[in-house]
């Protein structure tokens, strides 16, 4: 019996070993998809998606994947492409968006549309934002199909138009028109990023939750003059004493799950000195110092603590000599998702202090508030023990991110959204929105290795 045992469980083993797909030969066809759709000028606005569509299309077909096309405008299309499962769950949902922000050409050091290949990265405008996802997607999708892997769940895959600018071109649009083929339980989308570090523990960033994106402005007001002769009811004047008042005030710093775990976490795998910050964001003793350090040195924490006010853009007058009878500031308000927004805009009115400096708004940017995923789901473990097998040492942390996706929109509709993301190469000198966006090759492995392990944990047999 023994004897039997042991055969039967190194038979297991043995198959097991052959399910595993050949990485490297995954990252060579991955990487000749990212390279294609890289090159893919999909600057939004205005956006012309259709070709990265049509690509994806062409890919599904080739693999007998159903796929479908939908929308609102020809040259915007969105991908929607499905694996079905037996029906034991909801479906799992692999979202990437196809557009990318704008890239001024003389600033970078390469062609931002010819992902050039060199010193193991591939550059190119939507390298990390967000052609990696959306070809890490297309690849799980394919490799599901390619292995025959038996499914209990419905997988499904979409590439998006319109996320950096025109919602409506894309997730909005599909949820209005098209939901039922959309419909998950979870969503892998992008937000997070691994974190790999010499003599250092490794950890795995998955989003649950995003801040919420509003605009307020301010309009002082003044009398008109001419600019020879100074007066203190100059709108200028009155404007730009409001906007200082937030170089020394940002609303109160408050956790919520997410972040209470967030720091916990960041703290297991910190040096001795940022342990203990993070241990001690809640100390009453301490805040203040620790909130003054983080504003300082890391503004990122600063921001995932609380809600945010940031001036950004200013008008005033037309012509030199001119005192103008107003003057108005733009504020980029980034809420947390309980935020209570009348009241922190009263706040704001006290903060300013004068009768003659209106606070109008707020704007929205079409993305919703709503509930941060949990941390207690099946795809959530799931999402931990991939971090396990990838990286022994590793832990997964939850954040809030404090920009700004659309999987708020899809948290909105009840489904449960995991921002995920490769290997981190450089932060804000190579990531997203930069001038030299670049991923490694590595990079997009560990991410197809990632959705891949967690995606067939939840929905296979």
């Amino acid at each position: 019996m023994a004897t039997f045992r042991c055969s039967l469980l190194c038979m297991l083993l043995g198959t097991l070993q052959a399910a595993e797909p050949d990485w490297r030969a995954m990252q060579d066809e991955m990487i000749g998809h990212f390279i294609r759709v890289l090159r893919m000028d999909t600057t939004n606005p205005p956006g012309n998606e259709t070709q990265v569509a049509e690509y994806v299309k062409s890919v599904c077909e080739k693999e007998h994947i159903p796929v479908q096309l939908f929308a609102r405008d020809p040259a915007r299309a969105n991908v929607v492409a499905r694996l079905k499962g037996t029906g034991g769950g909801r479906p799992i949902l692999l979202l990437g968006h196809s557009d990318v922000v704008g890239a001024q050409r003389e600033k970078w050091t390469v062609d931002p549309f010819a992902a050039i290949r060199k010193d193991g990265y591939i550059w190119g405008r939507g390298a990390t934002d967000d052609k990696d996802n959306l070809t890490a997607g297309l690849m799980v999708l394919v490799m599901l199909k390619r292995l025959n892997v038996p499914l209990r769940r419905d997988v499904i895959f979409v590439s998006e138009a319109g996320e950096e600018v025109g919602s409506d071109f894309g997730i909005n649009f599909l949820i209005k028109e098209h939901w039922s083929e959309i419909d998950a339980e979870f969503a892998l989308a992008e937000g997070g990023y691994m974190i790999v570090r010499p003599n250092a523990r490794t950890y795995v960033e998955v989003t649950t939750t995003e801040k919420v994106p509003r605009t307020l402005r301010l309009i002082a007001h003044g009398t008109a003059g001419h600019g020879s002769e100074p007066v203190p009811d100059n709108a200028v004047l009155r404007l730009s004493a409001a906007v200082a008042k937030f170089a020394d005030w940002q609303p109160p710093a408050r956790l919520n799950d997410t972040t209470r775990a967030y720091f916990e976490r960041m703290a297991t795998v910190s040096g001795p000195a940022k342990a203990d910050r993070y241990l001690h964001v809640t100390d009453p003793k301490r805040s203040a110092e620790i909130d003054r350090y983080f504003y300082r040195y890391e503004p990122s924490n600063f921001a995932v603590m609380r809600s945010t006010i940031t001036p950004t853009i200013l008008k005033a007058g037309f012509r030199f000599n001119v005192v103008p009878s107003e003057a108005e500031a733009s504020l980029d308000v980034r809420i947390l998702p309980d935020e209570n927004l009348p009241s922190l805009i009263e706040s704001i009115k006290g903060v300013i202090n004068d009768a003659n400096v209106d606070v109008v708004g707020p704007s929205s940017s079409g993305r919703p508030v709503a509930a941060p995923s949990r941390l207690d789901t099946t795809m959530f473990h799931a999402l931990e023990n991939a971090t396990k097998r990838l990286f022994p040492d590793g832990v997964t942390i939850p954040s809030m991110l404090n920009g700004a996706t659309d999987g708020a929109q899809l948290r909105a509709k009840g489904v449960q959204v995991y921002g995920i993301g490769g290997i981190s190469s450089g932060g804000r000198l190579s990531g997203a929105h930069s001038d030299n966006e670049r991923i490694s090759e590595e990079a997009l492995l560990k991410l197809l290795q990632y959705m891949w392990y967690s995606v067939n944990e939840v929905a296979a047999q």
